[in-house]
């Protein structure tokens, strides 16, 4: 196991200092940001278990919309690693539930870190289109294998959300819906290990049931 392997804890399932934020804050950010959210009697309850959460990808503020919209999970995302070099910053984007990343290649760590936390009982989420795109059709864009794999490896449901706004053109003032859609079980993605390219055929399902919440 590498030194950055040693540093990774699972954290809890939820913090107390994100337990403040979004009491405070859920409301007067979801005014602010213009957004309607539909949906959310399908996010599965605290006892029924970890999931992992996976929606389109437009600004640097999707997993703010995120944590506003969804009540009893706390979603954890990856971070570029140089965000925790910086001390104060390190320290409240832990306890919101950010983990580090190395994006200059493959960190199979963080991808390990990530299925134990899961299978520890923490949210975690994440966007399959790996990049931000704006302005573009999220059916036209790529879709990365990793949450797929994640789920399967983990064996945790999926909760598709897709945020949507008018003409697939984000800016912060824009009137934008969050949508949740109904958690996909491990046997709705019909995995077959012995089937080549099964990942992205897993993947690429996920996200067109993101995508289809939009429609």
């Amino acid at each position: 196991m590498s030194k950055t392997d040693k540093t990774r804890k699972i954290p809890k399932p939820m913090s107390g200092l994100y337990k403040v934020i979004k009491v405070v804050l859920t409301y007067p950010l979801r005014f602010l940001c213009n957004m309607r959210v539909r949906g959310t009697e399908n996010e599965p309850a605290a006892d029924k278990g970890a999931y992992l959460v996976i929606a389109n990808h437009r600004t640097w503020a999707d997993p703010i919309y995120l944590c506003c919209v969804l009540k009893h999970g706390q979603p954890h995302f990856m971070a570029k690693k140089e965000l925790f070099r910086i001390p104060l910053l390190n320290v409240l984007i832990r306890a919101l539930g950010a983990y580090p990343v190395n994006r200059g290649g493959a960190d199979v760590g963080a991808v390990k870190h990530t299925i134990e936390m899961l299978k520890a009982g923490v949210c975690v989420g994440m966007f399959p289109q790996g990049h931000r795109y704006n302005k573009v059709d999220p059916r036209k864009t790529s879709v990365k294998t990793g949450a797929a794999m994640i789920a399967l490896k983990a064996g945790v449901p999926v909760l598709p959300v897709f945020i949507k706004v008018k003409n697939n053109k984000h800016f912060f003032l824009c009137r934008k819906e969050v949508i949740v859609g109904k958690p996909i079980t491990i046997e709705e993605m019909n995995y077959d290990p012995e089937a080549p390219g099964e990942y992205q055929r897993v993947a690429d399902y996920l996200f067109e049931r993101v995508c289809e919440l939009g429609d």
